[in-house]
C-alpha cells in the first residue's frame, strides 16, 4: 500500500483577483460568512472568494474531507479554523492573509500537547464512528487514504473491515461481492473514478473486482444517494476513486514507489511498482502490481482448493491543467485474474454432485475501465464544470463441462464466455451561492451484456439518458440540507430483440440539525428511486426467453433517521434505516423466467462509540439488519444478485503511534453473532470471531521506508464471511477465509 499521499498543490487566485470578488471589508478584518458543510476543496475555494486570502494546499489534502459550516460575522482566521474543525487538517499563516495547509497528523507536526509526532509514524486522522461526513450524506461511509494505509488491504474485505453494515462475501477476490446493510451492490449506482460499471456477468463471480492498491478513497452512501450519484441508485451508491500523480508529489519533479507483501498463508508474493512525475501543469503515473501464489490454508488447517494468487493489474494516468485552471485528466485501470478457481468460484463445493464433474476449473476474469475528465481548478460562482466520458468492460472466460458420453468418463467441455460493458458519461456544473449550491447536469449509458458458447449466444442492451439537480444548501445556522431531483429514459432491448421504453422519477431529500451546536446533530433522509430495467447476468441469458409485456421497472424507497453526539473527542451514534425494493430484477435461465423479479426489504439500525486523541483512536460498532425476500427470510441463493442475510455483528478496533519507537500499533476484531431467522428447512447461521493485529514501523531517519507485520486471523478460526454464499444449505461447503496468516510488508518511496 502506498504511503499517506501527499498531492501537488492546486493553481489558486492571487491575493488581489481574490479580493475582487470579495465582500466589502479587508482581508484581516471580520467578514459575513456563509459557507455550508461541503467537500474541503469547494468549501476552501469559497472562503478564498469571500475573503480574497490566498490559502496554498495539496489537492490530496482535502480529497475525501467535508468541511464545517462557517456561517456569521468573523475574522478569517477564525472562520479557517472553524471551517477546517475535525477535518484532520489545520493552517499556518505565511503573511496576514496568506496560509498554507498542513496534515494535523503530518510528520514532525506537534500535537495539541506539544508533543513532537514523529517523522516517520503513521499518523491517524480523527475518526467519526459511523462515517457520516456531515451535511450530504446522511448514511454515508468514507473510507480515507488514511483509512486504507491502517487496513493495508490485499482485497476489498480489508477495505471495508470495521464496517458491520458493508458485508464482503467469499474468500477470493475475484468472486467477492459488496452487500450493503444486506443489499447486493449491483443495486446501487457503481463508479469507479466516475464511470458507471456495469459488470453483472455471471453469479459465482465477483461483481466489481478491484485492485485495493490503487485506491485513494471509497465513499458509500447507504439507502438514501444523492441524483448525482447517478442512474441505478435503488440502495444508494458506492464510489471508488483511484490515486493520481498528485497523491505521490507535492510539487514538479519525479518519483517512483515499491512495496511488497509476502502472505506466509499460501504463500503469495505480491510487489506494487508506481512511477510517477509532474512538470508545469503535465502530469503522469504508471501503476503496476502483481501476484503469484498457493492456496491458502483455512482455520482448520485443510488447504482450500482454488484458492491461488495469480493476478497482474495496472493503473496509467495522464493529466494537463493549463494556467486558467482547465483541467484534462485521462485514466486507464485494468486487472486480471486467470487461475483454478472452486468449479463454482465462490462456493467450496456442494454434495451430490455428478463424479464427473471437476472441483476446480479455470476462470479468467479481465476488467478494464477508461475515463475522460475535464474539471477546472480555478472555479468560480457560476462555473464549476466537471465533463466525464468513460467505457468498462469485463470479461470472464470459465470451460463448460458436458456429461460423458458412455462408455467414456471424461466429460467433454467448451469455453462459455460472458461480455458487459458500459458506454457512459455526464455533463454537469456547480452553482455556488451565499448558503450553498446546486449541481445541476444530464448523464447517459449504453450497457450491454453477452453471453456466448458453441451452441448459442443472447443479449441484452440497455440505453438511458437523465437529466437531474441536487442543491446542498443551509437556509440558516444549524440546519444543512440536501435535496435533489433526476428524470431517467430508459430503452431496454431483450434478447429476443425485443424493445420496451420507461421513463421514471427519483428524489431525495436529507438534512442535519444542530440540537446543541458543536455536540448533538440530528439527521434523517428519504429518497425513491427508479432504476429501469437491469440487464440479466450474462451466464443465464437465454435467447428463447418469453419476456411477454417486458421486465418492471425497478423502483426502491429508502429512509434513515439518527443522532450523533461528539465531545471532547468522544463520538457516540445511532442510526435507524429501511430500504424496499419493488420488482428487483431476478431473472434464471428457465425460458419463463425473463420478468421474474422479487420485492427486497432490508431494515435495521447501527450504534457506534469512539474516542480518538491526536496518537490514536478506539471505537466500536454494532449493526442489526433483518433482510427478506417476498415476506421470507432472506437466503443466500434465492438473494443472487439481490440481497443476503446479516444479522448482528460488531467490529471493534483502535491503533496507538508510539513516538519513541517511531512505530504505530492497531488491532480489530468482528464478531458475528449466530443467525437463526432462516426459512424453514435451512441450517441457522454460525457466528464467529476474528481478531487482527498490526505493526508499523517508520524510521524517522529514512521516513521514505516503511516496514509492516500483519498477522490476520490471529487465533486460526475456521469460518465464511457473513456474506458468503450457501451458509444456509446443508449440501454446500462455505468457500472458508483463510486461517493465522502473516503479512509482511516492506515499501520505499525514491
Amino acid at each position: 500500500m502506498a504511503s499517506t499521499a501527499l498531492g501537488c498543490a492546486l493553481t489558486i487566485p492571487s491575493a488581489a483577483s481574490a479580493q475582487q470578488q470579495a465582500p466589502a471589508g479587508t482581508a484581516v478584518g471580520p467578514v459575513d460568512f456563509a459557507i455550508p458543510a461541503q467537500p474541503l476543496q469547494a468549501a476552501l475555494d469559497s472562503f478564498i472568494r469571500q475573503t480574497g486570502w490566498q490559502v496554498g494546499y495539496p489537492s490530496a489534502l482535502a480529497a475525501g474531507r467535508t468541511s464545517r459550516p462557517v456561517v456569521g460575522a468573523m475574522p478569517p482566521a477564525q472562520a479557517l479554523e472553524t471551517l477546517l474543525a475535525g477535518t484532520g487538517v489545520g493552517f499556518r499563516m505565511a503573511g496576514s492573509a496568506t496560509a498554507s495547509l498542513v496534515s494535523t497528523q503530518a510528520p514532525a507536526q506537534a500535537s495539541a500537547e506539544g508533543a513532537a509526532i514523529p517523522a516517520g509514524a503513521l499518523m491517524l486522522d480523527p475518526v467519526t464512528v459511523s462515517g457520516s461526513t456531515g451535511g450530504w450524506g446522511v448514511g454515508r461511509t468514507t473510507i480515507t487514504a488514511q483509512d486504507l494505509e491502517r487496513r493495508n488491504p490485499t482485497s476489498l474485505q480489508q477495505v471495508f473491515a470495521g464496517e458491520p453494515g458493508i458485508r464482503v462475501g467469499s474468500s477470493v477476490p475475484m468472486s467477492q461481492k459488496v452487500y450493503v446493510n444486506g443489499v447486493e451492490e449491483t443495486n446501487l449506482a457503481v463508479s469507479i473514478d466516475g464511470s458507471r460499471q456495469n459488470n453483472k456477468v455471471f453469479h459465482h463471480n465477483g461483481t466489481t473486482l478491484i485492485d485495493p492498491s490503487f485506491l485513494k478513497v471509497v465513499r458509500v452512501d447507504a439507502g438514501v444517494a444523492p441524483a448525482d450519484a447517478g442512474p441505478g441508485a435503488l440502495a444508494g451508491a458506492i464510489a471508488y476513486e483511484t490515486k493520481d500523480a498528485r497523491d505521490f508529489l507535492s510539487e514538479d519533479g519525479v518519483g517512483a514507489f515499491v512495496k511488497s507483501t509476502l502472505n506466509t498463508n499460501g504463500p503469495v508474493l505480491t510487489t506494487n511498482l508506481a512511477g510517477y512525475g509532474m512538470q508545469q501543469g503535465l502530469e503522469a503515473l504508471g501503476y503496476v502490481n502483481y501476484g503469484k501464489g498457493g492456496r491458502f490454508k483455512a482455520g482448520n488447517g485443510d488447504e482450500v482448493a482454488g484458492t491461488g494468487t495469480d493476478i497482474v493489474s495496472g493503473l496509467g494516468k495522464a493529466a494537463i491543467e493549463t494556467d486558467g485552471g482547465n483541467r484534462f485528466q485521462i485514466s486507464y485501470e485494468r486487472v486480471y485474474d486467470d487461475a483454478a478457481r472452486p468449479f463454482r468460484a465462490n462456493v467450496g463445493g456442494i454434495a451430490g454432485r455428478p463424479p464427473w464433474e471437476p472441483k476446480v476449473r479455470d476462470y479468467t476474469l479481465d476488467r478494464q475501465n477508461t475515463v475522460f475528465t475535464y474539471t477546472t481548478t480555478q472555479p468560480t460562482d457560476l462555473w464549476d464544470p466537471k465533463v466525464v466520458m468513460a467505457y468498462g468492460r469485463t470479461d470472464v472466460e470459465t470451460p463448460i463441462f458436458l456429461r460423458p458420453v458412455p462408455p467414456s468418463t471424461v466429460p467433454g467441455s467448451f469455453p462459455g464466455k460472458g461480455k458487459t460493458d458500459s458506454l457512459n458519461g455526464k455533463v454537469e456544473n456547480r452553482f455556488s451561492f451565499g448558503f450553498g449550491s446546486i449541481t445541476a447536469g444530464t448523464d447517459f449509458y449504453r450497457d450491454e451484456g453477452t453471453y456466448g458458447d458453441e451452441t448459442f449466444s443472447a443479449t441484452e442492451k440497455a440505453n438511458n439518458f437523465g437529466l437531474y439537480a441536487q442543491a446542498r444548501v443551509e437556509p440558516w445556522e444549524r440546519l444543512r440540507l440536501s435535496f435533489g431531483l433526476r428524470g431517467d429514459r430508459q430503452k431496454f432491448e431483450g434478447t429476443t430483440g425485443e424493445e420496451w421504453t420507461n421513463s421514471g422519477i427519483s428524489h431525495n431529500a436529507s438534512g442535519e440539525f444542530d440540537l446543541i451546536p458543536e455536540f448533538l446533530t440530528a439527521k434523517a433522509g428519504y429518497s425513491h428511486s427508479w432504476a429501469g430495467i437491469p440487464l440479466a447476468e450474462n451466464f443465464i441469458m437465454n435467447s428463447a426467453w418469453r419476456y411477454g409485456t417486458g421486465p418492471e421497472p425497478a423502483t426502491a424507497d429508502n429512509v434513515t433517521a439518527g443522532l450523533e453526539a461528539r465531545y471532547q473527542g468522544f463520538t457516540v451514534e445511532g442510526r435507524v434505516f429501511r430500504t424496499d425494493i419493488d420488482d428487483a430484477r431476478a431473472a434464471r435461465f428457465a425460458v419463463a423466467s425473463a420478468t421474474l423479479s422479487r420485492d427486497v426489504e432490508s431494515k435495521g439500525y447501527e450504534l457506534g462509540a469512539g474516542y480518538s486523541w491526536n496518537e490514536g483512536y478506539v471505537r466500536a460498532k454494532f449493526a442489526d439488519i433483518d433482510v427478506t425476500i417476498d415476506g421470507q427470510p432472506a437466503d443466500s441463493d434465492t438473494g443472487t444478485y439481490l440481497a443476503t442475510p446479516m444479522g448482528q455483528i460488531i467490529t471493534l478496533g483502535g491503533a496507538q503511534s508510539i513516538a519513541t519507537w517511531d512505530m504505530t500499533v492497531g488491532a480489530d476484531m468482528e464478531i458475528v453473532l449466530d443467525y437463526d431467522e432462516v426459512q424453514a428447512g435451512q441450517r441457522p447461521l454460525d457466528g464467529y470471531e476474528v481478531f487482527n493485529v498490526f505493526a508499523e514501523y517508520r524510521p524517522a531517519q529514512y521516513s521514505n521506508l516503511s516496514f509492516r507485520l500483519d498477522v490476520r486471523n490471529l487465533f486460526d478460526a475456521t469460518y465464511a464471511d457473513r456474506a458468503t454464499y450457501g451458509q444456509e444449505f446443508g449440501t454446500v461447503t462455505p468457500l472458508y477465509q483463510p486461517g493465522r496468516s502473516f503479512l509482511i510488508s516492506a515499501s520505499a518511496k525514491f
